[in-house]
């Protein structure tokens, strides 16, 4: 595969589906930055359970079709507060963050204070796989289990209802 797709879908990304180890792929908001991925996790942000702790992680990338085009290895690397490269790219993430409350900075700073998680993923380009090699079969998984589900009650019915 070329690395000219790869570069073009990071380049359009808002979000990518992203894996850790064996762990299922969470869809996560992220910012495209050069050639490489960034995003943000932790409290109060999205959830993305052992990315910050990793090495390496699986991006898949979906085309302006909304299916996916590109999957591919890429190495996680975590910004430290302070460095120069937090100091860039932090800024610039905040400010495309939809419904934050309070400035840029106000944002910025609350990632410092609550330990989020700002990582960048730099794509492996030889380990990526094009749309034309990637299995046709679906990719969807079951649904995961979550406490949020609500069993329904049936319908109240005043009187008795008959069938005709």
């Amino acid at each position: 595969m070329s690395s000219g797709v790869l570069d073009e879908a990071i380049k359009k990304a808002a979000i990518a589906w992203i894996s850790v180890g064996d762990g299922p792929a969470w869809a996560l908001w992220c910012m495209p930055a050069e050639a490489s991925l960034v995003v943000v996790s932790g409290p109060g942000e999205q959830f993305a359970p052992g990315l910050a702790e990793a090495q390496r992680a699986v991006v898949r990338l979906r085309g302006d079709h909304g299916g996916l085009i590109v999957q591919s290895e890429a190495v996680v690397s975590r910004l430290v507060p302070g460095s120069e490269e937090w100091t860039e790219i932090a800024p610039q993430l905040a400010g495309k963050r939809l419904n934050a409350s309070g400035s840029a900075e106000d944002l910025v700073a609350r990632w410092v204070a609550d330990d989020c998680a700002l990582v960048r993923l730099t794509p492996v380009t030889e380990s990526a796989v094009g749309a034309a090699d990637l299995p046709s079969g679906s990719h969807a998984s079951p649904p995961r289990d979550t406490p949020a589900r609500v069993e329904t009650r049936r319908p109240f019915r005043l009187h008795r209802v008959t069938k005709r």
